[in-house]
Parts: C-alpha cells; sequence; structure tokens
C-alpha cells in the first residue's frame, strides 16, 4: 500500500510547493542577489525586475482601451447618467422647498464668512454701479420730466380748471416746464442717485440673503425644470467639447506608469494577492493535482 500511495503522495507534494515557489518568485526576492560577486538567476523576481515595463503596458493598456475618450463618452453621457443628474437636481430642490435655513445660512455651508461678505459687497457694488449709470442717463430726467408734465396736463384737462380754459396755459408753459423740470433732475440724480441706489440694493440684498431657503424655491417649479434641461445641457456641452483637452490634460497612462513605478514591491504584491488570493491558491492546488496524478501515472507504469 505504501508504494501504491507513495508516487502520487510525493508528485502532489511536489507540485504543491514547486507551484508555491514559483508564484513566490513573481514577487521576491525585491532585489538582485549575489554571491562571490555572481549573479544569482532569477534574482530579482519577475515582477520586480520587469516593474517598469509592466507599469509602461498597464498604464497604455487603461488609457487606450478603458478610460479613452469613446468609452468615457458612452458611460458619462448614458441615459443612466443623464437620469441620475436630473434626479439629483430634483433632490436637490425638493430639499430646499423643504429648508428652513436663509439663504446665507445655507451659502455658508459651502463658502467661508469672509467669501459670503465678499459676495455681498461685490455684488451690491456692480448693481448700485449699473443702477446708478442708468439713472444718470440725461434720458432718464427727460422720460421723468415728461410723464409728469403729461400727468399735469392731463389732469388740469380734465378740472374745472380746464374747463376754464386753464389747460391752453398749461399746455403752453409745459415744453418749457418739461425741459427745466428735467435738467434739474438729472442734476438730482447725479448727485444723490448713488447713495439712495446704494442703500436699497443693500436692503434688498440683506432681505435676499435672510430669506428662508423654501420661500426662495416656493412657486418656482418651473425655473426648476429649466434648471435641470440647462444643466443637462451643460453637461454634455462639457463631455463632448471638453473631454478630450482634459483626457489630454490628465494624461492617464503616464499617471497609471508613475503610480505603479512609485509604488513599493511589498504594497504592489499586498494588492495582487487580495485581489487574487483565491485564483493564485487555486495554481498551487492545481499543482498538487497534476503531482498526484503523474505520479499515480508513474506508480501504475513501474508496477506493471
Amino acid at each position: 500500500m505504501i508504494e501504491y500511495l507513495s508516487g502520487p503522495v510525493m508528485g502532489a507534494v511536489i507540485g504543491y510547493i514547486t507551484n508555491d515557489i514559483a508564484i513566490r518568485m513573481l514577487f521576491r526576492p525585491r532585489q538582485p542577489k549575489y554571491i562571490f560577486g555572481w549573479h544569482v538567476p532569477f534574482t530579482p523576481g519577475i515582477i520586480p525586475k520587469e516593474k517598469n515595463r509592466i507599469a509602461g503596458a498597464i498604464g497604455n493598456s487603461i488609457s487606450e482601451n478603458l478610460m479613452n475618450r469613446e468609452v468615457l463618452e458612452r458611460t458619462l453621457l448614458s441615459d443612466d447618467m443623464i437620469a441620475k443628474i436630473r434626479q439629483a437636481v430634483d433632490d436637490f430642490a425638493n430639499a430646499q422647498m423643504h429648508n428652513d435655513e436663509t439663504v446665507e445660512q445655507f451659502a455658508l455651508h459651502y463658502l467661508t464668512d469672509s467669501e459670503v461678505e465678499a459676495l455681498r459687497n461685490n455684488a451690491t457694488t456692480e448693481v448700485s454701479k449699473l443702477i446708478t449709470l442708468k439713472l444718470q442717463d440725461s434720458a432718464v430726467g427727460a422720460g421723468i420730466a415728461h410723464a409728469a408734465t403729461q400727468h399735469v396736463l392731463e389732469k388740469t384737462h380734465h378740472s374745472m380748471a380746464g374747463r376754464l380754459g386753464a389747460d391752453k396755459l398749461v399746455g403752453a408753459l409745459s415744453t418749457p416746464v418739461e425741459k427745466l423740470l428735467a435738467k434739474h433732475i438729472n442734476e438730482v440724480l447725479r448727485s444723490q442717485s448713488g447713495d439712495m441706489v446704494s442703500r436699497l440694493v443693500k436692503d434688498e440684498g440683506d432681505k435676499l440673503l435672510g430669506m428662508p431657503m423654501r420661500q426662495l424655491m416656493a412657486g418656482h417649479e418651473e425655473q426648476v425644470e429649466q434648471a435641470k434641461d440647462g444643466i443637462v445641457s451643460v453637461y454634455r456641452t462639457v463631455i463632448y467639447e471638453r473631454l478630450p483637452r482634459i483626457l489630454e490634460a490628465i494624461d492617464i497612462s503616464a499617471i497609471v506608469e508613475q503610480r505603479i513605478c512609485e509604488m513599493d514591491m511589498e504594497e504592489a504584491e499586498g494588492i495582487i494577492m487580495q485581489v487574487m488570493h483565491k485564483e493564485l491558491r487555486a495554481i498551487v492546488w492545481l499543482g498538487a493535482l497534476l503531482g498526484c496524478i503523474m505520479g499515480t501515472v508513474m506508480t501504475i507504469i513501474n508496477f506493471n
């Protein structure tokens, strides 16, 4: 019985050990070994020795086959991805419709106090400047003066004084009065509109920042739908027009190659063993099985 079993058992042990050693030699030794200045063959292991070449091959493979423009466009512009973007906008809008935080409190989730204050000041300054420039246009004073004189003429025409002929006198004086009024209105606007507008804009800005988010969002369902369409449109444009430049600037192949080259071999071995532990152990046990089979065959031949 021992003679019959010794062959298969020895074959299985040898197959197990040789495959286990072969797998270990993929990673070890990590440095070349020398004996009296003579380089020991198969040192370092295959992966440490070919690390740079493997890194380059993996980087090129990922860049050309897994992370190329066609694959990324197909993934990023898929119906599922677009649906997720639209759902994200819906979820955000729905959350804000029930959000009791003020606009300022909401902004502080994403910006610092100083950044919010800077935005407030910049917006107040720019809006005030724009409105003030429009008000200081001479056409504004002329328009106000014309509207005022026309109002006076209309009121006079329908009044008792108008029936007595006063409207004719007022009509004769309307043109010079309108010009004079326009001049004074423009002077007032030039001298005082800046401060008045700044105060008004600041007050309205403070009201906006103090408004609850739910109040700000109330009644804007149509705008939310438009925002979804706009965000999706911008997203598509960015992917179509900017993705090639992004990929060119990122250079995925170089990044992957550099990361692998920088990786410590102990770390690389741990990652590979973690991912392929079952498969590598299966190879070892397959070696034991093949050794057992070969040992059985040799035993049968010898006894025959």
